[in-house]
């Protein structure tokens, strides 16, 4: 199954090692989502490209919800990988199991039945409302493949494996950009176009790697056969798994009450939005993968008790991110333009203009978001998941609220919107790294018995 164990090894080449798979993974999954909104924007209108930006905004938010709830899954079955407790990692896999499947059946119930509402409250421009209900109702059939995808991938992530996760999202990938081009540039059929190539390759992709796992796993077959849920095992499932959850649901929920108030000002400046998040995703992404990567790593130490270890990652984790981040920052301040050019034609020189004074201003500040990521990550894998929804809570809850106050005055105007997202990244970091100085040695586990620190390799 290529299993890695986090616990030994150098730390530097052994986090690399283990996130590149997953920052591939995630780059090639910013792929297909660039390719959905060329397409539409090139082939459809800008109108259609805002329609999909705003789609993308609500599907983030509920697909979050699966995301947390598979993460916080995955932290528990690093800490029982890094113990070496088979029992526990197999009482985990059900619980686990069975509460992401009844969350799965409820979102997409809950997500269809009020597909009508949330176009009224998301505040859809009138001229796009149909192309986006249209376009909802599409996407939300492939919520369980979004869970069945996630589910899996955060076990095999969890062992070490980022490998095979990979794979089958390049295959998935792949498909997705094949049938956005059939169905949107070679047949017209526009926007349901693109979210019928989506749902498809995520189908395939959710499938793929749960069958795939399926076969190759042992423990995992017979943990299901046996399917008994203990109640301690469900509680601790939860206990990481639904403050995660609530941790990702509150951030996606904030950029979704952004996405509404840039709504407000038009489909101009809707199409320059949705452009500049699709470049901003690309460009900081991958951090957010290393940030989960780096979060198995510390889960597995914690698992092994090796606090020096846990350290030095840490240390680690901050020098690569914020080298990343600083780099990619000076890229994109001199390629913004071009950038958006590959979404907005360039005859449309307001929403081009608009488009590059968002990369402008919050492109600069890529070391915020890379950096809280990474205690996003930490804390999770500490067992203190209530500290990143906080941390969460301070990022988005500055956001909205500067966004709302900022954004109706007229000397500032949609401005406010773009400048209120580094502000927010800023405060959650002083708080998050505040907490973790004052707290570090009580967060540590304690030594293991036959453990001693790893002279310093990395």
């Amino acid at each position: 199954m290529g299993q890695r164990d986090l616990t030994k090894g150098a730390v530097f080449p052994t986090m690399c090692v283990f996130a590149l798979p997953m920052i591939l993974g995630n780059l090639l999954q910013q792929c297909y989502n660039i390719v959905d909104s060329w397409v539409v924007g090139r082939y459809v209108s800008s109108a259609a490209l805002g329609a999909v930006g705003s789609a993308f905004a609500l599907m983030t938010f509920l697909t979050s919800v699966l995301l947390g709830l598979c993460m916080g899954s995955g932290v528990v079955f690093s800490l029982c990988f890094g113990t070496r407790d088979e029992p526990r990692l197999e009482d985990g896999l059900r619980a686990s199991c069975v509460l992401t499947a009844a969350v799965t059946a409820l979102l997409t119930a809950v997500s269809l039945l009020g597909v009508d509402a949330i176009v009224v409250w998301m505040n859809i421009p009138a001229e796009i409302t149909e192309m986006t209900r249209d376009y909802l109702v599409l996407v939300f059939w492939g919520i369980p493949a979004i869970a069945l995808y996630n589910f899996f991938a955060a076990y095999l992530k969890a062992l070490g494996n980022s490998v095979v996760p990979l794979a089958f999202l390049g295959v998935s990938t792949g498909l997705n950009i094949a049938l956005d081009l059939l169905l949107v540039a070679v047949y017209p059929f526009g926007a349901s176009g693109a979210a019928a190539a989506t749902v498809i390759a995520q189908y395939v992709s959710g499938l793929g790697i749960g069958l795939y796992t399926l076969a190759r796993d042992r423990r995992l077959r017979q943990s299901l056969r046996r399917f008994r849920i203990r109640a301690a095992s469900l509680r601790e499932i939860a206990s990481y798994s639904l403050l995660t959850c609530m941790q990702q649901s509150v951030m996606n929920l904030g950029i979704l009450m952004v996405q509404g108030l840039v709504n407000s000002f038009g489909t101009g400046v809707m199409a320059a939005f949705a452009a500049g998040v699709k470049i901003d995703a690309f460009a900081y992404m991958p951090v957010q993968e290393y940030g989960n990567a780096f979060s198995t790593f510390i889960a597995q130490n914690m698992g092994a008790r090796q606090p020096e270890r846990i350290r030095r990652g840490v240390r680690c984790g901050v020098l690569t991110v914020v080298s990343y981040c600083a780099a990619v920052s000076l890229i994109l301040w001199f390629l913004a333009r071009p950038l958006i050019f590959i979404f907005i034609d360039p005859g449309e020189t307001a929403v081009v203009a608009e488009g590059v004074r968002y990369l402008h201003t919050v492109g600069p500040f890529y070391c915020g978001i890379g950096c809280l990521f990474l205690l996003y990550g930490l804390y999770r894998a500490l067992g203190r998941p209530a500290v990143s929804l906080v941390l969460t809570v301070i990022s988005l809850g500055t956001r909205v609220a500067l966004s709302y106050a900022l954004a109706p005055l007229p000397e500032i105007g949609v401005a406010g919107i773009w400048w209120s997202i580094p502000i927010g990244w800023a405060l959650a970091d002083l708080t998050g790294f505040l907490i973790y100085l004052k707290n570090r040695e009580r967060l540590m586990p304690p030594m293991g018995r036959e453990e001693r620190p790893e002279p310093p390799r990395a």
